[in-house]
């Protein structure tokens, strides 16, 4: 399968511009861009199917520019309700070298990294009017649906003017670089275009772009929030165990589509592990293969194997066999209650797992606790502090982490 038909199998082309695209993709190499402003100190998990898409333009020999948008990131790309904060420039500069250094670690220092603030700083605006907005009518950048949904309630010149810079960054690249095409995701469609009618009304070349549909949840809400909090590829805040989980948690309607998008195996492989997941579904092997390759991939085969341990460990209730340090993988961020050594009715009182020793007691005699791993029906059972850690469950699904004094 080459590039482009792998690309339409997997559903990640959905809006084209230039003739030819097919040809210019299997073709020799050539050198393209995708970009993101520096909105946080890192990216998280919804760029990620930007960044797989052009990893895997880049492994079929394809050469990556991945821009860190500097001066953009100034002015703020137009959001559908409500203009975007203007961040100081010392945090953009601060975000800027925590993407470069994830960029550099998922591209294993093969991308080319670029600043448009490095070709935008010192642009006279005068200068910047007449070579750039004299090419592009305001008309036209009326029309483009992020622009139209803003009239009604008012749009700034600055977030206006977001179109033309963005559309130079590409008339830059092209002079520059010999980048003739962009990728990015489908709601930067008006601003590629913009880009692309400026190098054929300034230089009269023909550019190229594709864009990806927007991934959503079996809900319809953008894939990548968990509880309303991004999922970072910074495994200072987000583990690469909570990725993890997110993803074992795929639901069958949304799995092969995942698997397509995010994954680099192959058809026959996603084909064979959908047909064995929909004769065991109950075993989620398709979810957990999902899980396994994406955190592999954002983060390094030791994270997703201790990712895999974890989750497994706890599923078979055998808690006993984590250690330590990934107890503390697993409960990071999660609120823990310390205490003395005292009887498992206490403890559940005092740790605020049971509101009351009566409901504290309906839970022992029900069977629904269990300490490490095991079933506790005695609340004259002592908690010892042998172990640095104890992990409580409550129910199936109600874990709490206990640290003994």
């Amino acid at each position: 399968m080459n590039l482009y038909e792998d690309l339409v199998w997997r559903g990640l082309i959905k809006d084209v511009a230039g003739e030819n695209l097919k040809e210019l993709l299997n073709g020799k190499p050539i050198t393209f861009y995708w970009g993101t402003d520096p909105t946080a100190d890192s990216l998280h998990i919804g760029h990620y199917s930007s960044l797989v898409t052009a990893k895997r333009l880049a492994k079929y020999g394809h050469h990556p520019i991945l821009l860190c948008g500097g001066a953009t990131g100034r002015i703020g790309d137009p959001r559908p309700t409500a203009e975007r904060e203007i961040l100081p420039n010392e945090v953009i500069e601060k975000n800027i070298t925590g993407i470069r250094a994830q960029i550099d670690r998922l591209f294993d220092g093969k991308a080319e990294i670029v600043d448009n603030y490095e070709w935008t700083k010192g642009y006279d605006l005068l200068e910047f009017l007449r070579d750039i907005g004299k090419y592009i009518n305001v008309n036209y950048m009326i029309n483009k649906d992020i622009i139209s949904r803003r009239l009604e309630t008012g749009i700034t010149y600055a977030e206006f003017s977001y179109m033309l810079l963005q559309g130079y960054d590409f008339l830059h690249l092209y002079q520059e670089k010999n980048c003739i095409m962009q990728v990015e995701g489908s709601d930067q469609w008006g601003n590629i275009t913009t880009g692309i009618e400026l190098i054929k009304k300034k230089l009269g070349k023909e550019a190229y772009a594709f864009t990806m549909p927007l991934i959503l949840d079996e809900n319809g809400n953008k894939f990548g929030k968990s509880e309303g909090n991004a999922l970072w590829l910074d495994k200072s805040k987000t583990s690469p165990y909570d990725i993890y989980q997110y993803l074992i948690n795929t639901s069958d309607s949304k799995i092969l589509e995942y698997l397509k998008v995010f994954t680099f195996l192959s058809k026959e492989e996603i084909e064979n592990i959908i047909d064995n997941h929909q004769k065991n579904p109950e075993k989620r092997l398709a979810q957990k293969t999902l899980a396994y390759e994406v955190v592999k991939d954002i983060h390094s085969k030791e994270d997703a194997e201790t990712a895999k341990k974890i989750s497994e460990t706890f599923f078979s209730g055998n808690i006993k066999a984590l250690t330590e340090e990934e107890i503390k993988i697993a409960f990071k961020g999660i609120e823990t209650s310390y205490s003395e050594e005292d009887t498992i009715l206490n403890i559940l009182v005092n740790s605020k797992i049971a509101v009351s020793k009566r409901e504290a007691r309906e839970f022992i005699n029900n069977n629904a606790i269990s300490l490490d791993g095991e079933i506790i029906n005695d609340e004259n059972f002592i908690v010892n502090n042998k172990r640095k850690t104890h992990i409580i469950r409550r129910g199936k699904k109600k874990y709490y982490l206990i640290k003994m004094k």
